[in-house]
């Protein structure tokens, strides 16, 4: 995980991160802080000053809470794992931002992980959907003994298929094939290719407009 942008002296040091780009609790992080409410707004306070150990104990403390929600919400416990990832990093980042007036620290934390969480499904459920047109013709095409005119014309839809993607520009049908056929999420491809996530999204999206407009009589005519 690239490490975002911090403010003040953490954008120099920042929450260090494990092998696997995880977060990983700083040094002495589970000692860290006091009890309750007051240590856990204690050590969103400290967040803000770029104390990464803060962050460290802060993720000891909750991170099991916010996972059971994330999870409960996408049920794919790979990509929970990522957002809960991806709340704590949030927190991070707009820790000066808290204000106890409005909510406690765990429901600061458990807003930022639903939201994070919904907007995660919402992008999984549209790249599923995307995906269907290909899927169909897939279990088309592993259907069992063919007659000769079935086969004559799973050649003719996959020619088209083949014919579609050759004419997509090579960076769209790249990201399509990864994801297709190689299963990889958005993110990964992104880090694979180098390229950031919402050129990724936005190359994907283009690429289905132009498959579903010329794949459209296959559709039709299932």
């Amino acid at each position: 995980m690239t490490t975002p942008d911090m403010p003040g002296d953490a954008v120099a040091a920042g929450p260090r991160a494990d092998a696997g780009g995880r977060l990983a609790p700083a040094a002495g992080a589970r000692d860290a802080g006091g009890a309750g409410d007051a240590g856990d707004a204690a050590l969103v306070g400290r967040m803000a000053g770029g104390d990464e150990q803060a962050l460290g104990a802060l993720y000891d403390r909750w991170s099991s809470v916010v996972q059971s929600l994330v999870q409960y919400i996408v049920r794919d416990p790979a990509e929970a794992e990522d957002v809960v990832e991806e709340t704590f990093w949030q927190a991070w980042r707009q820790a000066g931002r808290y204000q106890a007036a409005r909510g406690g620290v765990s429901t600061w934390l458990l807003t930022i992980a639903r939201s994070r969480a919904l907007d995660r499904l919402r992008a999984l459920r549209r790249r599923r959907a995307e995906l269907v047109p290909l899927a169909e013709l897939a279990d088309v095409v592993a259907s069992e003994a063919p007659t000769p005119a079935v086969a004559a014309e799973l050649r003719e839809r996959a020619a088209m298929v083949a014919g579609a993607l050759r004419e997509l520009p090579a960076e769209q049908r790249q990201a399509l094939e990864l994801a297709y056929f190689s299963g990889l999420s958005q993110s990964e491809i992104a880090e694979r290719t180098g390229q950031p996530l919402g050129t990724i999204k936005t190359r994907m999206r283009l690429a289905m407009q132009k498959l579903r407009g010329r794949l459209a009589v296959l559709r039709g005519g299932a």
